[in-house]
């Protein structure tokens, strides 16, 4: 679709969200789709279809049971609950109210949930019976409600009830997203109703998809990505989402013989559809991979294996969070990730922020649109810092080629000065997973006099041979300008450090070398 098309149906698509002059709020989504698409199916769970009149239903009982339990519009609730329909249901309870929703990562660490209670202040806990122990312990007395303690109705009446949305500002705080804190605790992100819908149609005009869809839902829902497509965008539309529980062979299974449309995951989902090597896609429309950079080595054994193409999308949580994404059906590197989204300016700025770089020079990419976030949370400082002039600084180098798409080069953080020279971890990364014992890669810069950094190559293996090391020197060698080469590959079969959100944990990589 070409940038002209795009603007033209999201401008259209905007004027049917408008609710007296102002976007609707997040929490009318499901309202809006029983009332629009009352029959058609919401989510697929366990082989079994729910429709959008359903689920609303349960969530007007589920609203009223939290206005009954004293819940106000702007309170915080936090939701700790796995893949599942009760997930939406206490979304979309909570969310009616004018309440803002704090979906969290059910892999936190101890410390990070109790920060995040502790920073949040919430009203109320949703969790489930598997999880509440874990929120006891850190919870400090907040009112927590299990999927035990609520009991939702099986039968839906043939005329739905009349419930009143609560009024909302649209840049009010709807949504509170916690990062996976890479370089400290989680900084909560502040998301209004304007910032969330402008980035659903935003999506829609892009990808082009429809309410005829059928989405892989098996990202975890607490996620930013997932949230976006499997939530706000699916609902939007009145597209079912098939809803799977976790990642895993039997869910992979049963997610597919549903016959998805539309299947988004991160490179590390793709690297296991190849380790299947016999899946049934005939159904996808698109793959779309984000939330961590595409390597060659997966993108190409996909097309190999099953003939089709993964396509890139990059975003973070502070833009609600698709900031581009790369469709069309032409090869390009796996660094390019595509236009910015219809309705965004994008900005390649130098290192001291001051200076927008013309096409194929690298620099920190900003962004600027109705979809950037508010701010962090109880954190001004950091919003100050990332935030200037309603331009966000991403963290993210790259660079624009001829026809305005982004290609990026790697994190602001994780550059490596050598000589005067920068190196880009990612690429090096790239490199070595081209090896056909890698398994993943993470390359740090480590401080060496009279030279400033050596790259180091922490590399996680299949098996260690004793020709590892020099295929490994060999590989980069053919592939690499000599100072980019790594100084030093550690190489294990132990799974490398991760964040919450799988990518490698370059904090850690670094306390460990030092």
């Amino acid at each position: 679709m070409s940038n002209h098309s795009e603007r033209a149906v999201f401008d259209s698509l905007y004027q049917s969200i408008q609710v007296h002059g102002a976007v609707m709020p997040v929490g009318g989504l499901l309202q809006r789709a029983a009332q629009k698409f009352p029959e058609r199916t919401a989510l697929v769970f366990q082989d079994k279809p729910i429709t959008f009149k359903h689920l609303y239903y349960q969530a007007i009982n589920f609203s009223k049971f939290l206005a009954e339990k004293g819940l106000k519009a702007q309170e915080r609730v936090l939701l700790f609950i796995e893949n599942s329909p009760f997930f939406y249901n206490a979304y979309f309870a909570a969310a009616q109210l004018g309440a803002v929703v704090v979906p969290l990562n059910t892999f936190l660490s101890e410390q990070e949930l109790e920060h995040i209670i502790n920073d949040s202040k919430p009203a109320l806990i949703i969790t489930t019976k598997t999880l509440v122990d874990r929120v006891n312990a850190k919870s400090h007395g907040i009112a927590t409600i299990t999927d035990q303690e609520v009991v939702l109705p099986t039968d839906v009446p043939s005329t739905l009830p009349d419930f009143v949305i609560e009024k909302q500002n649209e840049n009010a705080m709807a949504v509170l997203l916690y990062t996976s804190g890479t370089t400290g605790l989680p900084k909560g992100v502040m998301l209004s109703s304007k910032n969330i819908m402008t980035n659903v149609l935003q999506v829609v005009a892009r990808v082009g998809i429809t309410g005829e869809e059928r989405v892989f839902g098996i990202l975890p829902l607490f996620h930013s990505f997932a949230q976006n497509i499997c939530i706000w965008s699916s609902f939007f539309l009145g597209a079912a989402v098939i809803l799977l529980p976790k990642i895993d062979r039997r869910s992979i299974y049963a997610g597919l013989a549903q016959k998805p449309t539309v299947i988004v995951g991160v490179p590390a989902l793709y690297g296991l559809f190849c380790l299947f090597k016999n899946l049934n896609f005939e159904n996808v429309k698109y793959f779309v991979s984000g939330g961590d950079a595409l390597p060659d080595k997966i993108r190409a054994g996909f097309e190999i294996l099953y003939g089709r193409k993964i396509c890139n999308g990059y975003g973070m949580t502070e833009a609600s969070p698709v900031i581009a994404a790369e469709l069309e059906d032409i090869r390009l590197a796996t660094s390019t990730i595509g236009k910015p989204m219809v309705r965004m300016e994008c900005a390649i700025r130098d290192a001291n922020n001051s200076v927008t770089l013309p096409p194929f020079h690298i620099g920190q990419i900003c962004v600027k649109g109705d979809n950037v976030m508010l701010g962090y949370y109880n954190a001004q400082e950091a919003t100050n810092a990332i935030l200037q002039d309603g331009w966000l600084q991403t963290g993210d180098l790259g660079y624009l080629d001829e026809s305005g798409r982004i290609v990026i080069s790697g994190r602001v953080k994780d550059l490596i000065a050598h000589k005067g020279f920068k190196i880009y971890p990612q690429e090096i990364e790239n490199v070595l997973m081209g090896h056909p014992l890698v398994m993943n890669v993470g390359v740090i810069g480590v401080k060496q006099v009279d030279v400033g950094e050596i790259p180091v190559a922490y590399v996680q293996v299949k098996e260690c041979t004793d020709a590892l090391q020099q295929e490994l020197l060999e590989l980069c060698r053919k592939k690499l300008a000599p100072y980019k080469i790594p100084k030093q590959f550690v190489c294990t079969v132990e799974p490398l450090p991760v964040t919450t959100t799988n990518k490698v944990d370059k904090k850690v990589l670094r306390k460990k070398h030092q």
